[in-house]
């Protein structure tokens, strides 16, 4: 079971984890290093559903949480950590996302000895004993939302993952994206209609 990141259902403010910033700005490495235990996870997850490869996802991790040791004294509690920390990893994504659209988007499969594999099943460990039908479905499902993501904007991206996966409400991921929450849900609205039609009878 996933451990429950503090403040991700509404992204309110948290005692302790402000207690922590605090103590990180005060040099404590500690108290820097339990916030990176306790987020970090919640960041990889959201960077690998948003790009759906391990090694960017790996990557993101790794920008995020350093642009976070670098700017963490800049950090003035006018919103929740966790919604300072998702508008870092969502800029950085939506950079990935954007160079990708300028050169040709990278297949979500790869080809093995045993032929194409769907990338997700590199980074997700899947039973040994599942349902072979059941398996096939599933990499037919991965595929077609591959499909359907990559003909998403950026942003329509990254408001459904942020929407659908990481279950936040419009009015956060409108503080995320830096937009308003009438934006954020025109723009899911888009995505969802996006989505919709090249999934098809997968829905």
């Amino acid at each position: 079971m996933a451990q429950e990141v503090p403040g991700t259902a509404g992204a309110r403010a948290n005692p302790q984890v402000d207690s922590w910033i605090r103590a990180a700005q005060a040099g404590d490495q500690d108290a820097f290093e339990q916030l990176v235990r306790t987020y970090d996870q919640s960041v990889l997850r959201l960077a690998m559903n948003l790009l759906r490869s391990p090694e960017d996802a790996r990557d993101v991790y790794q920008e995020a949480f350093l642009r976070v040791y670098k700017n963490l004294h800049s950090f003035r509690f006018d919103c929740s950590f966790h919604t300072w920390l998702y508008r870092i990893v969502t800029n950085i994504c939506l950079d990935q996302l954007r160079k990708r659209k300028v050169r040709k988007e990278e297949s979500p499969t790869i080809e093995t000895s045993e032929g194409p594999l769907d990338r997700m099943d590199t980074f997700e460990e899947e039973s040994a004993h599942a349902d072979p039908e059941r398996s096939m479905w599933n990499r037919q499902l991965k595929q077609r939302i591959d499909l359907a993501l990559g003909d998403l904007t950026p942003r329509e991206r990254m408001v459904f993952e942020l929407r659908h996966y990481q279950g936040l409400r419009l009015r956060n991921i409108g503080e995320v994206l830096g937009t308003t929450e009438e934006a954020a849900k025109n723009c899911l609205f888009r995505a969802t209609q996006k989505m919709r039609a090249v999934l098809g009878d997968f829905t």
